[in-house]
């Protein structure tokens, strides 16, 4: 079945190309410092790490945005930055990678997250610490108020809606609701990829829910003892899910297991495509990003799962926040045919 899906994606593929997909969501820069680590400091019990590289990747919604154009469709990132040097930062990532940056809205009241991560290269690549510069609060009322302004300006010209929420405050529940009603009224798909920290009800009535099975169990409010005793888990997550949060589908992602969702009563298993793991960050993105657009083109919930399985399997073998480039998943759907 794996095999004749990702023959159909794969001949069908060039259908995801010139979509328009609305990215709602907070932003910000992942920086990685990297260095070689011989040594133990003598001023305190920690690596000392010799730094031999240093760059910056667009993080949060902004990695989803470029995993978008990078499936040769284009990225309306809807969202709130500071007046700092990494909004300027970020601007600048995002237009190198093709994204349209229109509707980024200012609020100087507020700091562009930006997370430092510090690599040591001992036998490997290991993270020794993240560094995090960012504020978790709601907009104001008067930001709030012209955030969605522009929703109402751009929803009606995109092909699905994609709500990315890192709890660091964009996503409000009237923010996420008013983005709902506003797209089931121009009759778009919306895709939501949560937060465990944000009440169920902010996503009520989106088409595709799309968490993690951590995240699943959270919001579900399922004992976790159970797992040990109901081998129907899955499906009662998922029923769980859709019950309570109005959803259409519910598709959970289950790291090496892949994924999993419930079709007409029916457990559907879409295995994991990555050879090798080198870092999961972003895969997250990786995967809402090309579940959008496979229901863009027209694929199946099942189409669209392995269609985010090829990419996320080709970004689990970089390091840092990278997206999966068309040709790099049209290689992987051929290595599955």
């Amino acid at each position: 079945m794996i095999q004749a899906a990702a023959k159909k994606v794969l001949k069908n593929l060039e259908n995801i190309a010139g979509k328009k997909i609305l990215i709602v969501g907070d932003v910000g820069v992942d920086e990685y410092v990297i260095g070689d680590v011989t040594r133990i400091s003598p001023e305190a019990p920690v690596p000392v790490v010799a730094v031999t590289e240093q760059y910056a990747r667009l993080g949060l919604s902004a990695n989803v945005a470029q995993n978008i154009t990078s499936l040769k469709s284009e990225s309306v990132l809807l969202s709130i930055t500071g007046d700092d040097e990494t909004a300027e930062q970020l601007k600048g990532l995002l237009k190198n990678e093709k994204v349209n940056t229109d509707f980024l809205i200012k609020d100087s009241s507020r700091q562009t997250t930006r997370k430092l991560r510090i690599l040591g290269v001992l036998a490997g690549h290991h993270h020794i610490v993240r560094v995090d510069f960012e504020q978790r609060r709601f907009l104001s009322p008067e930001v709030e108020k012209k955030y969605l302004k522009r929703a109402q300006e751009v929803i009606p010209d995109v092909d699905v809606v994609i709500i990315q929420d890192y709890a660091k405050g964009v996503i409000s529940e009237n923010i996420s609701q008013k983005i709902i009603e506003l797209s089931k009224k121009h009759k778009k798909k919306v895709l939501v990829d949560p937060h465990r920290l944000t009440p169920l009800r902010f996503y009520n009535g989106a088409t595709v829910f799309k968490p993690n099975f951590a995240e699943a169990l959270a919001l579900s409010k399922i004992d976790q003892d159970d797992l040990h005793f109901n081998k129907n888990i899955i499906k009662d997550v998922v029923k769980a899910l859709e019950t309570e949060g109005q959803f259409e589908t519910v598709i959970l992602t289950r790291g090496k297991e892949g994924m999993s969702f419930v079709q007409k009563g029916k457990i559907e298993n879409v295995p994991t495509f990555a050879k090798e793991v080198f870092d999961v960050t972003g895969a997250g993105d990786t995967v809402i990003a090309s579940l959008a657009l496979g229901l863009a083109a027209g694929f199946s919930v099942f189409e669209s799962c392995v269609l985010a399985n090829a990419a996320a399997g080709v970004v689990v073998g970089k390091i840092g926040c990278v997206p999966c480039r068309y040709d790099e998943a049209k290689v992987a759907l051929q290595e599955r045919c």
